[in-house]
């Protein structure tokens, strides 16, 4: 009677011994940190390589009346601080807006290189709502997307100040 106690109690050590396992425990804490890694954040967009323009004065002014260029530059501002809220929204809203967006181009900026870069900054915002909304994209392809967006509206400021520039140019007559 004691052996068969004994041999049942080994067999019960032995079964909850097996379950420990350092191994599982080294790939939960892995998975945790890279999951952790993955998060974009503010520093990481700030540490994209590109070239960023701004409006020159006489640009401000023409783009003063154009609604949906502020927005798209208030949004642009919030995604340099990692909110995501408009660009991983609804895609119907985007569309809408993208919409907006063109229409309410300015009749002095309707050039073929600034409509192409209008054009340039719809795809990436789109490409850029997709990495964003769906779970299986990778980090380095959502951080491409992100600089896709800040490069594209950066050449279209600097499309809108390279054509009023020209347009000063052309006015001056020569003596």
């Amino acid at each position: 009677m004691k052996i068969k106690f004994l041999v049942l109690f080994l067999c019960g050590a032995v079964l909850l011994c097996c379950g420990d396992d350092p191994k599982s425990e080294i790939k939960v804490e892995n998975q945790e940190q890279s999951e952790g890694h993955s998060r974009i954040t503010a520093k990481t967009i700030e540490d994209l390589k590109y070239t960023d323009y701004v409006l020159s004065s006489e640009a401000e002014d023409v783009v003063s009346t154009w609604e949906k260029y502020r927005e798209l530059d208030t949004q642009i501002s919030y995604l340099k601080k990692a909110d995501f809220s408009f660009f991983n929204g609804d895609i119907e809203l985007l569309t809408k807006f993208i919409d907006g967006f063109k229409a309410g181009l300015p009749e002095n900026l309707k050039t073929n290189p600034i409509i192409s870069r209008v054009a340039i900054i719809e795809t990436a915002l789109l490409k850029l709502n997709e990495n964003l909304t769906l779970d299986n994209i990778k980090r380095k392809d959502k951080l491409f997307g992100i600089k896709e967006v800040l490069v594209s509206f950066a050449n279209l400021n600097y499309q809108i100040n390279k054509k009023l520039e020209r347009d000063m140019f052309d006015k001056i007559q020569p003596e």
